[in-house]
């Protein structure tokens, strides 16, 4: 579905990603993991066309995407929930959702109703701004706007981070049913290994801007979780 061949990326002089390539089959859910700063948040944004990449290939279902623009990503099928969640506080629940609906090809303008019944807790706030939720309530709107599009893919940077326990859990479950039941395609970056153990069946390792490991998630061991994962 969506593959990246050799992409690479610069800030300046600087060189952040070097010659990385990844494939998402159809129907996967892929863990994109490494320590902190070595270059998977550069890399969504790569993939989101909110960085220009230096050289690479990046296609989704056959199309190439790395020369277009970043709203192109969200027309063919791709949604995004970023780090830090980048909700618009001073918008209430129902105008970030709406804010999402934008990006629909077939210009549809009622929020769609699977997802209220993903994240119920949204329905009953839609009056409520956005800074006023907790953080994992704020979340759950980020995953529900990016949802507003009815993507096939489906990435998300660091989902858990900051969240309390109980909502952790509810982001897991609707993830898996989005994945396993509905089939959407999934890429996460994920610090948490109890979480993604259980969420995604396959992984890539990035260290120092390079992809160093890859395979099913049975095969993420002790010895690549102290070589690359512990700090």
């Amino acid at each position: 579905m969506l593959e990246i061949e050799g992409i690479n990326q610069s800030y300046g002089e600087s060189r952040t990603l070097w010659d990385v390539s990844l494939a998402l089959p159809a129907g996967s859910c892929t863990c994109l993991m490494g320590r902190n700063g070595v270059g998977k948040t550069t890399l969504l944004n790569c993939i989101m066309g909110l960085l220009p990449i230096r050289s690479g290939r990046l296609s989704f279902d056959g199309e190439r995407l790395d020369s277009r623009p970043a709203e192109r990503r969200a027309r063919v099928g791709i949604g995004y929930v970023p780090q830090g969640r980048e909700i618009f506080s001073q918008l209430t629940v129902e105008e970030n959702l709406r804010i999402g609906l934008a990006a629909r090809s077939d210009k549809l303008r009622n929020i769609p109703e699977r997802i209220f019944m993903l994240f119920p807790v949204l329905q009953n706030m839609l009056r409520r701004r956005g800074g006023d939720l907790s953080g994992g309530q704020q979340q759950q709107l980020a995953i529900g706007r990016a949802l507003v599009i009815e993507p096939r893919l489906l990435i998300l940077d660091e989902p858990t981070e900051g969240i309390q326990p109980n909502i952790v859990h509810e982001i897991g479950e609707v993830i898996l049913r989005l994945n396993r039941e509905e089939g959407v395609t999934v890429l996460l970056v994920e610090q948490k290994l109890p979480f993604a153990r259980r969420i995604a069946d396959r992984f890539h390792i990035m260290d120092k801007g390079r992809m160093v490991a890859a395979g099913v998630m049975s095969e993420l061991d002790d010895a690549l979780v102290r070589r690359y994962l512990t700090v």
